[in-house]
């Protein structure tokens, strides 16, 4: 998560989960992000293959459309990987929320629907990765109250690490009184993940730098690439996973496939000791 545009959540999301499916972990991935970039990457373009009721909306909602969201999950090319898509109609839970608090306050605080909508297949999948939207809403706020872990994507320059001290002061203000009321506000781990670095570029250096000085060892040690590889990629809706070697150059490909088995590598570690495995 990170409400700055352009972070890298999608991407690392699409990676880590499809490098969670390849390494034996059942995997569920969640596209909270109305644009649906993460749908689109595994094969469903949000304004044609995603109806209605047929995103997490479906499972969260306030009223008697409300679904198990057993009929929301879908399966991908990826053995292991199953999907929940996205499209605009999550936006409706921004604009419920605040209208079902203020008509029916009993009706159950909303940070523990997605927590409570997840525990009807929490036996089906080893781990959940959500990929959350570029703002701190209802629906990134939901996801915080129901995850163990959380993952901020940065790039490296000022204005985006500046961007990201203001998403921690206001994120670290909700919490408090989403904990106040009752929320699960305790993770198994915080990281920062370095996006889109280039080692060659000297203000980057600088400001990787000030973040392992202010965040320590919460700054993941191996950053991600900034690399043509992913991009070239992306643009036919693919990841580094899933193009062949021979499109690219090969020094290109390797030094991609490297920084992401890396930093992917990393955080499947976390998620062992998270677990209290070796």
């Amino acid at each position: 998560m990170n409400f700055k545009g352009g972070s890298g959540k999608t991407t690392t999301t699409a990676h880590l989960a499809q490098h969670l499916a390849l390494h034996g972990y059942r995997t569920l991935a969640i596209d909270l992000d109305p644009q649906a970039s993460l749908s689109a990457l595994h094969g469903y373009q949000p304004e044609f293959d995603v109806g209605e009721n047929q995103t997490l909306y479906g499972a969260i909602r306030y009223d008697d459309q409300k679904r198990p969201i057993s009929e929301i999950i879908q399966q991908t090319y990826f053995p292991n990987l199953d999907l929940i898509p996205g499209n605009i109609e999550l936006m409706e839970y921004e604009h419920d929320t605040p209208k079902a608090l203020a008509d029916n306050p009993g009706q159950g605080l909303f940070f523990t629907r997605l927590d409570s909508a997840l525990s009807e297949v929490q036996d089906r999948y080893d781990v959940i990765v959500v990929d959350c939207p570029p703002q701190l809403g209802f629906l990134t706020m939901t996801a915080m109250c129901a995850a163990t872990a959380v993952l901020v994507t940065v790039h490296p320059q000022m204005l985006d690490v500046m961007s990201m001290c203001q998403f921690l002061i206001m994120t670290s203000e909700l919490l408090e009184v989403v904990a106040n009321a009752g929320g699960n506000t305790g993770y198994d781990w915080m990281r920062y993940l370095v996006t889109r670095y280039e080692p060659g570029d000297g203000p980057q250096n600088q400001m990787v730098s000030f973040m392992r000085s202010m965040f320590e060892e919460h700054v993941l040690n191996y950053p991600m690439l900034k690399s043509t590889a992913i991009s070239d990629a992306g643009l036919t809706k693919q990841t580094l996973y899933e193009v062949g070697r021979e499109n690219f150059s090969r020094s290109t490909y390797d030094r991609a496939m490297e920084a992401l088995n890396n930093v992917n590598g990393e955080i499947e570690s976390l998620i062992k000791q998270a677990w209290g495995r070796a």
